[in-house]
C-alpha cells in the first residue's frame, strides 16, 4: 500500500463526511480493522461504521482484505494518502464545498494530534521531545516555485519513511504540510 492517489470530484464528496474522514485516518494509522472494530474505536455503531466503510469502498479509498470470516468483513486502506489540486475541481460547487470542509477537517486533526503529544510529551526521554516540535518561516515564490517547494519536501519524507525499518529505537513520527498565503486577503 505504498502509493498515493489522486482523489476525483466524487471521491471527495464521499470522504467529505466526520466519519468517513476518521475512518481512513483510523485505518491508515492503525491497520486493518472489522466494522466492529472500528465502531468501537471510534465511538459509534456497527450499522453506520460498516454503511460507511461501503460508500469509502465505492470510490476506492478502503477495500476488503478478503481475509475476515463470515460476514465480518476485514478493512483497510486501498492508498497510504491521496491528493488533489484544487482546480480540478473548478466550477463543481459540490467538489469545490466537500473540500473545504476537508481541508479543514485535516487541520483540525492536525491540531488535535498535537495537542495530544503537547499532552503526553513529559513522559518521552529528552532526545525525542528535543526532535519533536513545530516551527514557521516565510519564504517568496512564484506559484511554480511553491509547488516545487512542496514536492522537495514531499520527495524528503519518502526519503525518511523506510529509514528506520528495524531500528528498535525508531517510532512513527507524523509530518503535516501546510503552506499558505501570509495575507491571505491579497489575491
Amino acid at each position: 500500500m505504498e502509493r498515493d492517489i489522486r482523489l476525483d470530484a466524487e471521491a471527495v464528496k464521499v470522504l467529505a463526511h466526520p466519519l468517513r474522514s476518521r475512518l481512513l485516518t483510523q485505518l491508515r494509522r492503525t491497520g486493518p480493522g472489522t466494522a466492529t472494530d472500528l465502531a468501537e474505536r471510534l465511538g459509534t455503531n456497527t450499522g453506520a461504521t460498516s454503511y460507511h466503510l461501503r460508500k469509502l469502498e465505492s470510490v476506492g479509498l478502503v477495500e476488503d482484505t478478503g481475509e475476515g470470516e463470515g460476514k465480518r468483513r476485514l478493512w483497510r486502506a486501498a492508498s497510504r494518502s491521496h491528493s488533489w489540486a484544487p482546480s480540478d475541481f473548478a466550477g463543481d460547487e459540490d467538489a469545490e464545498t466537500s473540500i473545504g470542509w476537508l481541508v479543514r477537517d485535516y487541520v483540525h486533526q492536525a491540531a488535535e494530534r498535537m495537542e495530544g503529544w503537547l499532552d503526553a510529551e513529559h513522559a518521552w526521554p529528552a532526545d525525542w521531545r528535543d526532535a519533536m516540535g513545530i516551527s514557521d518561516d516565510v519564504v517568496l515564490v512564484d506559484p511554480a516555485q511553491a509547488e516545487a517547494l512542496q514536492q522537495e519536501l514531499l520527495d524528503v519524507v519518502v526519503r525518511y519513511r523506510a529509514a528506520g525499518a528495524g531500528r528498535p529505537d525508531a517510532r512513527e513520527v507524523s509530518v503535516w504540510l501546510m503552506m499558505m498565503p501570509v495575507d491571505p486577503r491579497r489575491g
